[in-house]
């Protein structure tokens, strides 16, 4: 019977690809090395050991929101889901290499994206848990099928600029926002109302119009009082 071990050697991003993709490296062998493997469906989740590195004061404002504030950090820093990725691999005996893709988002609604726009360099601790189907030939050639074991996993540190420059490529000098239709309409309303060209200027004019309001006056007299 199979028994399939991971591991990811390294990560690029895809070379030509309408959308983002990073390409995971993955070395698959198999024991017994002489056993033939038809076929193997692999479906993995990748998840973020945010508690295996260190940050700066930067990153910790940034990861405000993920985690809370820093003295929190000991119970909220925590492992958490980045994306699900799947591949197929072809036949092969003994050791094997594939691709493993993983199409990543700018949507700043996405833990994923949050935590790696945070960071200001470094490495990302990720855990690959690996499942799916095994294809592999029986002792009279006869097609036999097994299920990638529930433990197989395995880590690697992807360097953060990898994730950092992909989405330079793709978006450069550009962020995305994802809101509802309802935000949407009221917010295009506005901009016709004023004339606007650009949602650039759409933000701009509402954080002018949010510093001079009175809640926002308040705020800033009690901080100029305090000190």
């Amino acid at each position: 019977m199979p028994d399939l071990n991971f591991k990811v050697t390294g990560v690029q991003a895809a070379a030509r690809g309408l959308m983002p993709l990073l390409h995971f490296n993955l070395e698959i062998s198999n024991q017994p090395p002489t056993e033939t493997i038809q076929a193997v469906m692999i479906q993995a989740q990748i998840q973020i050991q945010s508690a295996q590195r260190a940050y700066n004061d930067a990153e910790r404002k940034g990861l405000e929101e993920l985690f809370g504030t820093p003295d929190r950090w000991g119970q909220t820093l925590r492992n958490r889901l980045w994306t699900h990725a799947s591949t197929t691999v072809p036949p092969f005996a003994g050791q094997t290499k594939v691709n493993l893709p993983v199409q990543c988002t700018y949507d700043f609604n996405v833990i994923g994206t949050k935590y790696f726009y945070a960071l200001e360099g470094g490495e990302v601790p990720l855990l690959f848990l690996f499942n799916g189907t095994i294809f592999y030939a029986g002792p009279h050639g006869e097609l036999l099928v097994q299920q990638i074991s529930w433990d197989k996993e395995c880590v690697y540190r992807m360097p953060s600029e990898v994730w950092t420059n992909l989405m330079n490529h793709h978006y450069p000098n550009i962020a995305w926002l994802s809101i509802g239709r309802d935000i949407f309409d009221s917010l295009s309303e506005f901009k016709r109302e004023h004339a606007l060209l650009t949602w650039e200027q759409v933000f701009e004019l509402l954080l002018n119009l949010s510093r001079r309001s009175p809640v926002a006056a308040a705020k800033t007299e009690g901080v100029t009082r305090e000190n």
